[in-house]
C-alpha cells in the first residue's frame, strides 16, 4: 500500500526521512549494515513493554495509512520500527521469544560462552556447556529463520538432535585427542584445551544452521521484487541464504573463542589475579561478554538481511515470471 503524502512526519536534520520497512542505514556498505545491526541487537529493546510495542505498531500503521497525528517526527518512526523489528518476526508477524531474539543473543548467550571457556574443564562440563550452547543456538537459528514456508516440528527435532550431537562429539573428541598426545607437556595441553571450543563451536554452528533450516533447502524460500511482491519460491535462494548465515556463524565464533583465551592467559600471570584468584570468573565473564558483544554486529553485518540476487542466477522459471533483473530474499539472521 502506498503511503499518503499527507500527514508526513516532521523532518529532522540528524535523522533521514523515514521509510517503512526499510533500514535506516545504507545496506550497500559494511559500515551501514554494521550500524543497522547495532540497532537490531540493542539489548535495551528487551525492556520494551507490551504497551510500548503496541504503540510502535500502531504508529507505523498510522504512517502506512497516511493518518499520522501532528507532531510525529522521523525519529519517532525510526524508533518505533526498531522496536517492532527487534521483537516481531518479519515473515510470521509473531513475537519472538525474548531469549531467542537477536537482541537477546549476547545477554542470554554470554553465560554459555563463559562456561565453554572455563579453564581445565571436566568431560561432564564440556558436554553440559556444549549442549546448552548449541540448544540456545538452535533456538536462535529457528526463531530468526526465513519463515516464508512452514517447518514441520519433526524436522526441528531432527535438526536439534543433529546439531547438539555434532557439537558434543567434536568437543569431546578433541579433548580426548589432546589428552592422548604424549608429546605435549601438561602446561601445553592445558593451553591447547582453551582453544578446543572454537573448532567445536564453529563446526557445530555450521551444522546447526544447516540442520535447523534444512526445510528451506527442500521447500525453498520466497523471492520478492523491489516492491515486496512475491515472485516465486526458489531453492537456489534458500541455499544462498543458509550459506551466508552459516558463514556468519563461523566468523562469529572466531573472536569469541580465540581472543578471550589469549587475554585470560595473560591476565592469569598478573600479580592481581594471583593475589585474588576468586576474581578469575568475573573477569573471564567480562572479557567473554565484551568479545561477544563486539563480534556479533560485525559478523551479521557481513551480508544484508534482505539480500539481492540476479534473476538469471535463479531457476529458469523466474526469467519468464518477472521483468525484474534483480530480486530479493530474507536470508534470516
Amino acid at each position: 500500500m502506498a503511503v499518503s503524502t499527507t500527514n508526513l512526519p516532521i523532518s529532522q536534520p540528524d535523522w533521514p526521512p523515514f521509510q517503512l520497512n526499510k533500514p535506516r542505514f545504507d545496506q550497500g556498505t559494511f559500515v551501514g549494515r554494521w550500524r543497522h545491526f547495532l540497532n537490531v541487537i540493542d539489548p535495551r529493546t528487551l525492556l520494551t513493554t507490551e504497551s510500548q510495542l503496541k504503540e510502535s505498531i500502531s504508529l507505523l500503521e498510522d504512517y502506512k495509512n497516511g493518518q499520522l497525528k501532528p507532531g510525529v517526527t522521523d525519529s519517532d518512526l525510526w524508533k518505533a520500527q526498531k522496536i517492532k523489528q527487534a521483537i516481531i518476526h518479519p515473515d510470521t508477524g509473531e513475537k519472538i521469544f525474548m531469549p531467542f531474539r537477536m537482541s537477546g543473543y549476547v545477554p542470554f548467550g554470554s553465560p554459555m560462552v563463559v562456561g565453554l571457556l572455563l579453564p581445565n574443564p571436566s568431560l561432564g562440563s564440556i558436554v553440559f556447556w556444549q549442549w546448552l550452547n548449541q540448544s540456545h543456538n538452535a533456538c536462535v537459528n529457528y526463531a530468526n529463520r526465513n519463515a516464508s514456508k512452514p517447518t514441520p516440528t519433526s524436522r526441528f527435532i531432527m535438526g536439534y538432535v543433529g546439531a547438539v550431537t555434532s557439537a558434543v562429539s567434536i568437543a569431546v573428541g578433541l579433548k580426548s585427542l589432546i589428552k592422548k598426545a604424549s608429546r605435549f607437556s601438561p602446561a601445553t595441553k592445558l593451553l591447547i584445551q582453551r582453544f578446543v571450543p572454537f573448532p567445536a563451536v564453529a563446526t557445530a554452528s555450521t551444522c546447526n544452521v544447516i540442520l535447523m533450516r534444512n526445510n528451506e533447502l527442500s521447500e525453498g524460500i520466497e523471492v520478492v521484487d523491489k516492491d515486496g511482491k512475491v515472485v516465486g519460491t526458489s531453492l537456489i535462494a534458500a541455499k544462498k541464504a543458509i550459506t551466508e548465515t552459516a558463514i556468519t556463524r563461523v566468523f562469529l565464533a572466531a573472536p569469541i573463542f580465540i581472543i578471550p583465551p589469549f587475554i585470560m592467559a595473560f591476565i592469569e600471570r598478573t600479580k592481581f589475579l594471583k593475589t585474588y584468584p576468586k576474581m578469575h570468573l568475573p573477569i573471564n565473564a567480562v572479557v567473554c561478554t565484551a568479545a561477544f558483544g563486539l563480534a556479533l554486529p560485525v559478523a551479521i553485518a557481513m551480508f544484508p538481511q534482505y539480500s539481492q540476487v540476479s534473476t538469471k542466477d535463479l531457476e529458469p522459471n523466474f526469467s519468464t515470471s518477472t521483468d525484474e533483473d534483480t530480486l530479493f530474499y530474507n536470508k534470516g539472521l
